[in-house]
């Protein structure tokens, strides 16, 4: 669940480097673990700055002003395949042909066939893990059989065509061809998101333009594909033909559109789910861990006709959990991020309301409590389903890390620690979630039935995944301390 961003300026004599830093700040949310920013000018030389953190700390005012140009793309990266390396922060890119650079959220199914296919028969150096880079590396092979001086939007597309038939999985992309402009890609059951967004400059009525994984205007079609040149010139092309469109789940339920509407129906849900199962009178309070299930939270204590509380100091200081790098740190994290008040919690039969129940690790919040304060009875509530399977673009190599693998809910709440755990049934959820355009999802993290099933052998430890790294990374890449 990366973050993924591309601008073009109408103005060539302005930087872009500042609205894309803007961009990444809201972004932040959905990737915390690195982050990158290339750019490019008038003359097609490329600037670049990546390294691991967060927005704030990678892209400092120095580094900022080193960064030249009208057009550029953005990436913040969550890590769910290949490692948390400094040499595998995006965006990444290859200088042949043309220079390109590329931001990549998803995940691909095909990674060995693509890896073998670039060594074989294309004879492409690949430097990392990552299946971003076989995607890049992928759509530079299919750009170059054209042997052209300089290529046109047609061009663009039929490579970009080519590359979409030869990859499988979910994916959303923006892309940078030096010299050019920018362009986007949606895979075709649309299950990564990526929308665009213009905004018209009043002095002269010229118009920027934007790609993002949200809050912009328009969402890219599965299957589509945009080209924004450096001149502002847009051209939309549906370059491969979409499938049944199926967007994660998880993108509605953590960061989707409308999703304030859907998680005030996940609460009335759930008042619903816990009147069929046990008597409400049951419930002296209502408490959310923070922050995404406070809205759903509170629905359902207004309808359940019960109070509500805040039970947890956050400490805002820590990162989101979710989207750390590895379990250890998650763990960790959570112990140090939320502290439970003595005043709403002692002697009280607690109704907790959570967002997705997942890894073991990160997961055992009630356990990780103090000893005191001590709930007379804790019901834990789940604003999704039980997942059974890793998923595309969470990141979960192990099954085994799964606290549903292989539980019943009674199993689940005996080892966070509850004394009940009652989950959001999937038809709920996914009736929360629908819209006017939007009937169907990606559901096989809950139901083993996943439009293409990741490679997982259940059987393997999360540390057999990992390759050997060099202790520390040094990134080949233009510092662009010099302008055009």
């Amino acid at each position: 669940m990366c973050g993924i961003l591309g601008v073009v300026l109408a103005n060539q004599n302005l930087n872009v480097a500042p609205e894309l830093f803007e961009g990444a700040m809201f972004l932040q949310h959905r990737g915390q673990d690195a982050a990158g920013i290339a750019t490019c000018g008038s003359k097609g030389r490329l600037y670049q700055c990546k390294g691991n953190g967060m927005a704030r700390d990678v892209f400092t005012q120095q580094r900022m002003n080193n960064l030249v140009g009208n057009y550029g793309i953005c990436h913040l990266r969550y890590p769910t395949a290949g490692s948390s390396a400094g040499s595998e922060a995006q965006p990444f890119y290859v200088n042949s042909p043309y220079g390109i650079t590329l931001s990549h959220n998803g995940n691909l199914v095909n990674s060995i066939e693509l890896r073998k296919y670039l060594d074989e028969v294309v004879h492409r150096h690949i430097n990392t893990d990552s299946d971003s880079e076989l995607l890049l590396n992928i759509f530079a092979a299919e750009l170059d059989e054209f042997n052209k001086l300089r290529v046109n939007n047609a061009d663009l597309f039929a490579a970009l065509k080519g590359t979409m038939e030869k990859i499988r999985g979910a994916y959303a992309c923006v892309a940078m061809l030096a010299g050019y402009g920018i362009m986007g890609f949606r895979d075709p059951n649309g299950i990564r998101p990526l929308l665009f967004g213009e905004r018209v400059n009043e002095k002269d009525g010229s118009k920027d333009y934007m790609l993002a994984s949200e809050s912009n205007f328009y969402d890219v079609k599965p299957g589509q594909a945009v080209i924004i040149t450096k001149y502002g010139e847009c051209e939309f092309k549906q370059v491969v033909e979409p499938k049944v469109f199926t967007p994660d789940i998880f993108e509605q339920v953590l960061d989707g559109v409308s999703v304030y509407r859907s998680r005030i129906k996940m609460g009335e849900k759930l008042a619903g789910k816990i009147e069929a199962v046990m008597s409400k009178e049951d419930i002296d309070v209502v408490i959310p861990v923070p922050d995404t299930s406070r809205t759903s939270a509170f629905q359902c204590s207004v309808s359940l006709g019960k109070a509500y509380r805040e039970g947890f100091v956050k400490n805002r200081y820590i990162g989101r959990t979710f989207i750390m790098p590895n379990q250890q740190e998650r763990r960790s994290s959570v112990r140090r991020k939320l502290n439970a008040m003595d005043s709403e919690f002692e002697g009280k039969n607690v109704l907790l309301v959570d967002d997705p129940l997942s890894e073991v690790p990160r997961r055992r919040k009630l356990s990780l409590w103090p000893k005191k304060p001590v709930p007379r009875r804790c019901i834990c509530l789940l604003c999704t389903t039980n997942q059974i399977q890793p998923h595309y673009g969470i990141d979960l190599a192990d099954t085994k890390a799964l606290v549903g693998f292989n539980r019943t809910e009674e199993e689940i709440a005996q080892v966070i620690g509850a004394d009940k755990v009652i989950y959001q049934d999937l038809g709920d959820l996914e009736e929360c979630c629908r819209s006017d355009l939007i009937k169907n999802f990606e559901v096989g993290v809950f139901t083993a039935e996943q439009i293409e099933r990741l490679i997982v052998d259940a059987c393997i430890d999360s540390s057999d995944l990992v390759d050997v790294k060099a202790e520390v990374d040094i990134s080949i890449y233009n510092r662009g301390d010099y302008a055009e």
